[in-house]
């Protein structure tokens, strides 16, 4: 049986520190607020904690239950169809209206650089099945920030959570001069919604070919695709590479199938476009609705779980 917590009704603030790495969490959809190193704020975040109840850029927040895009805001699982809720055209975006992002979590400071949320999400919440105790913890470890997300349902369900910073190296004049490098040679195709058709598109040659550093702003289009990760990649070595003109890098590790990129093109206002710019590993988008695509559905026996880690360097070289 699944006991909920008492659920908080205001805004919580908890900073966590490590040398030279800082960091601050809210409880409002377990939100990164901001992120320092050397005192040099490295992601996007708001000042005014009012603001995260109209963010429509999920600026830093821990989205799901599923990341991205679900197609006809539906999914068949077992034989039944689930109808949830549209918040883009026809389309779920980021889990729906009422999503993880919108939801007050239990927020813990276990350690001075550590802080656990927690979150139950009810069965029917935004249509999706099962109840699901949704964790994240976030760790400060100089250089390292390292946040581990897990759910555990009741019943069969798709999960697939995402980190959504914006990133920008510390640069107050945005990110089309960065560097973006992945392993990756093929991208998601997409429909006119930007919904995941199910057919995979090669990297080589063409405008999204980032298996070798370039600039995000040298792009003629915007970028908001989902990349698949090389499957025969080292998985000690990091998925994603971004440096800044100043010699800042950012190194990410993650154990997902691939990430979304966005450049940040048409970030809502107040923000200014391509002022950050985001690094999503997840599952594959609209995954319950393609068979051919990795699995995302998790099970009592099966609980979801997902890391990544970011780590930050000087002089323009990972470790």
């Amino acid at each position: 049986m699944m006991v909920e917590v008492g659920k908080p009704s205001r805004f919580e603030t908890v900073i966590m520190t490590d040398g030279d790495m800082r960091a601050s969490v809210l409880n409002n959809g377990a939100y990164t607020q901001g992120w320092w190193y050397k005192d040099v704020g490295h992601i996007l975040g708001f000042d005014d904690l009012n603001k995260y109840f109209t963010d429509k850029t999920y600026l830093g927040a821990t989205v799901g239950r599923v990341a991205n895009r679900l197609g006809g805001a539906r999914f068949e699982l077992e034989g039944a169809c689930f109808e949830l809720n549209a918040n883009e055209s026809e389309n779920t975006l980021r889990g729906g209206a009422e999503g993880l992002s919108k939801q007050f979590w239990n927020l813990e400071q276990t350690a001075p650089n550590e802080v656990v949320m927690r979150y139950l999400s009810r069965d029917g919440e935004s249509g999706f099945t099962g109840n699901v105790r949704f964790e994240v913890s976030v760790t400060q470890r100089n250089p390292w920030s390292t946040y581990t997300l897990q759910g555990h349902s009741d019943r069969p369900t798709p999960i697939s959570l995402t980190q959504h910073n914006y990133y920008t190296l510390g640069s107050a004049r945005g990110v089309d001069a960065h560097e973006l490098e992945l392993a990756s040679e093929r991208y998601l195709e997409i429909d006119e919604q930007g919904v995941p058709s199910g057919g995979l598109c090669s990297t080589k040659d063409s405008e999204l070919d980032f298996s070798t550093p370039r600039s995000i702003g040298h792009v003629p289009m915007p970028i908001d695709h989902y990349f698949c990760f090389d499957q025969a990649r080292d998985p000690t070595d990091p998925v994603t590479k971004f440096t800044a003109s100043s010699a800042l890098f950012l190194a990410a590790y993650a154990d997902q199938p691939g990430a979304q990129v966005y450049s940040g093109a048409h970030m809502a206002k107040p923000l200014r476009g391509s002022s950050g710019s985001c690094i999503e590993p997840s599952g594959c988008p609209n995954a319950p609705n393609i068979p051919s695509f990795p699995s995302v559905i998790c099970t009592p026996e099966k609980p979801y779980r997902h890391e990544l880690s970011l780590e930050i360097t000087e002089g323009g070289n990972g470790s």
